[in-house]
């Protein structure tokens, strides 16, 4: 559904706050773990509403959100906040119960997903889907070993920082379980648009990491890629690469 674009005067909540931008970014300093790094660190913005794709600060002023990356449909979409306050109004609790929406939810998602893949774990987060998907490829694998994309980011928990090679760099470096290939970049990496067959190449370098962790006598547990690459630059991997990666990785387990 198409939202209207907010003013200043539709959002009244911006006009009722605690502290003053200086008062929050103090006490943020103060309470809040170094760590959590804020955008703009010299200049950090204080927001305080969004709505649709739009952001707002303490002053009103209306930002196009290009950054965040969970809000898919617009931020405060009625449909979303309508849901969430009705759900909220009845019932918040875990998965360790019967109730209707969390099955008729899994029928929804198994009529756009191919049979085999018909099995859900329904997460909090993406770190804890990707923790869970590395528990399950070691466990029906057998094998430990995982390749991964250069410059990619799958989560903050240990298990997936190890995994990480934008993360893992500047920490405790990388382990010899973790086989990194080349990103599938068309336009800065190895193999540009003009390539014949970009897919197949990238495809092949993923290969090649495979071959070099045969001959250390080590078997891959899993692949692990952002479908958009974000922290690599918002990279669409040329048509096939997918198909083709996972043909290899299937080959290495028959291996």
């Amino acid at each position: 559904d198409a939202l209207p674009i907010c003013d200043r005067g539709s959002l009244g909540s911006m006009d009722v706050q605690k502290h003053s931008k200086a008062e929050t970014l103090e006490l943020r300093r103060k309470l809040i773990g170094a760590s959590c790094r804020l955008f703009f660190s010299n200049d950090p913005m204080k927001i305080v509403s969004a709505r649709g794709q739009y952001m707002y600060d303490e002053e009103g002023k209306r930002y196009l959100d290009c950054i965040n990356n969970v809000v898919h449909v617009g931020y405060c979409h009625p449909v979303v906040v309508n849901a969430a306050h009705e759900q909220n109004q009845r019932l918040n609790t875990n998965a360790r119960y019967l109730h209707d929406n969390l099955v008729d939810y899994a029928t929804r998602l198994s009529k756009t997903l191919p049979e085999n893949l018909c099995i859900f774990y329904f997460v909090n987060s993406g770190s804890e889907a990707n923790d869970l998907a590395l528990r399950l490829a070691r466990q029906y694998t057998k094998h430990t070993d995982v390749v991964v994309l250069d410059y990619s980011y799958h989560g903050h928990l240990t298990s997936l920082i190890d995994i990480s090679p934008y993360k893992f760099r500047n920490l405790e470096g990388q382990k010899e379980w973790v086989h990194v290939a080349p990103l599938p970049d068309t336009y800065r990496g190895l193999y540009r648009e003009d390539h014949k067959d970009p897919a197949t190449a990238y495809a092949d370098e993923v290969q090649k990491v495979i071959h070099e962790a045969q001959k250390k006598n080590r078997q891959i547990a899993a692949f692990f890629m952002e479908s958009l690459p974000s922290v690599g630059g918002q990279i669409i991997p040329p048509q096939g690469y997918f198909q083709k990666v996972a043909e290899h990785i299937a080959g290495d387990r028959k291996s």
